[in-house]
């Protein structure tokens, strides 16, 4: 019985790469008619600023470009350059932050500010081994700057790119465990040049055509290339293992507002959870039995309940029980913090989860 026939490893290589690049191809196609307008990307004909892309790729970490627009155009109005960010203060930054979450991108950010000016002169590197020793900045972040900012052959891969890649490779491995297969085919598949651009052409494709659910497959340039939907299977992947339950923490917060209408804040400790953020003095973030919770107040007084507010952070759900104390003295309060006109609140640098806090104890009161 003859053998069937194999093709030599170096065709098949080949055969690889006239693929790769007819991908590449027409997603770069797509991308020049179709890419989206977003305030830190460069123009066509511009050169691409490396401090805006990293800026704009620490701030979206974690959060949508619609989050993100108003703070970066915040961040690059008050600070333009690297230099103008690395001689602000990190209180002013995490201020600046509020509202945006993950507090430790903005101290990693500020780090890194200053470390870009210390010690490479206010430019930042061009290689991803020298951006990734870089305060904040790790794999995806480095290899986006590179690619990006520099034009170099780097493959970033975020959600978008991850679900794109494992469409049209069919993984069908559930995610956490597929994350290096999809890694290296989304490796294989960037084109020696215009690598920045096709790293923001397929976060364009999985933003706005390649989506999580209901993928508009019709639209799509890759359709001919995508196996998970010739087997019919694209918005099931990519698949994920289960996750697990969510812990959950709890705690107290308490509001003391003076007769003059303010509130007492204080400052967290810089390492940690939310650390430098502005709070409502709060509990650590453990059970307080309600008959003890008052023991941990700021001050002796008419505290009054108001309910409690829930925050998830990443690893863990908090509920938080809100004590208000209206008409405080602020001579008693002045050596526990810092007395914060109301109307000031949004220029305190507040954690997102006390301004919460705030809320519920006005709005019940």
């Amino acid at each position: 019985m003859k053998k069937k026939a194999t093709k030599p490893a170096s065709t098949s290589r080949q055969m690889h790469r006239r693929a790769s690049g007819t991908i590449s191809s027409r997603l770069l196609k797509w991308y020049d008619a179709n890419a989206r307008v977003l305030p830190w990307r460069a123009r066509k004909g511009e050169m691409p600023d490396p401090y805006r892309i990293w800026l704009s790729e620490i701030m979206l970490q974690q959060t949508t470009v619609a989050t993100v627009g108003p703070y970066f155009r915040a961040f690059v109005t008050r600070w333009p350059d690297v230099r103008a960010l690395a001689a602000a203060s990190v209180e002013e930054v995490l201020a600046a932050w509020a509202g945006l979450g993950y507090y430790s991108r903005a101290r990693n950010l500020h780090a890194c500010a200053r470390e870009v000016v210390a010690r490479h002169g206010g430019a930042f590197p061009d290689d991803e081994a020298r951006l990734r020793a870089l305060p904040g900045i790790g794999p995806y972040t480095a290899a986006a700057i590179a690619a990006i900012a520099f034009g170099n052959k780097a493959t970033p891969v975020d959600g978008n790119i991850e679900r794109v890649v494992a469409r049209l490779q069919a993984i069908t491995k559930p995610l956490p465990a597929a994350k290096v297969s999809i890694r290296n085919a989304a490796a294989r598949l960037t084109p020696e040049s215009r690598a920045g651009d096709f790293a923001q052409a397929m976060m364009d494709l999985g933003a706005t055509i390649c989506t999580p659910r209901a993928p508009k497959c019709s639209l799509c340039p890759l359709a001919n290339s995508c196996r998970a939907r010739k087997a019919g299977m694209a918005g099931e992947l990519p698949r994920r293992a289960p996750k697990a339950k969510t812990p959950a923490r709890y705690g107290a917060s308490f509001v003391a507002i003076t007769k003059d209408d303010r509130i007492l804040l204080r400052r967290r400790p810089a390492k940690g959870l939310l650390g430098a953020m502005m709070e409502t003095p709060s509990t650590a973030f453990e059970y307080v039995p309600p008959e003890n919770a008052l023991t941990h107040a700021p001050v002796k007084g008419a505290w009054q309940a108001r309910g409690a507010v829930t925050h998830v952070f990443t690893h863990f759900r908090l509920t938080l029980d809100v004590y208000v104390l209206k008409g405080a003295s602020a001579r008693a309060l002045a050596p526990f913090g810092e007395l914060v006109a109301v109307d000031a609140l949004d220029r305190a640098g507040l954690a997102t989860l006390f301004a919460k806090v705030i809320r519920k104890a006005r709005d019940a009161a």
